[in-house]
């Protein structure tokens, strides 16, 4: 049988070891976190009959705290 090479990828000497991942802060976790309580609250509003104020809360926390808390990113120094 003929010998299976795997092909290695280089890594990058950099430093930067985040591998492309989003690196979250105690801030976007905050933000997160009031997101999930906004949604859970405007349910609950919702199915007590609350028809006004229940669906703003659910947009504002679907729709514009879920996404800041994912894209809001701290802005490194400049360092050049």
């Amino acid at each position: 049988m003929a010998d299976k090479k795997k092909a290695v990828i280089p890594r990058e000497e950099d430093g930067d070891s985040s591998g492309g991942a989003a690196p979250f802060t105690l801030t976007n976790y905050i933000l997160f976190a009031v997101g999930l309580l906004d949604i859970v609250l405007g349910w609950f509003l919702l199915r007590g009959g609350r028809i006004t104020i229940a669906p703003i809360m659910l947009i504002l926390g679907y729709c514009v705290i879920i996404p800041m808390a994912i894209i809001l990113r701290r802005k490194q120094p400049d360092n050049g």
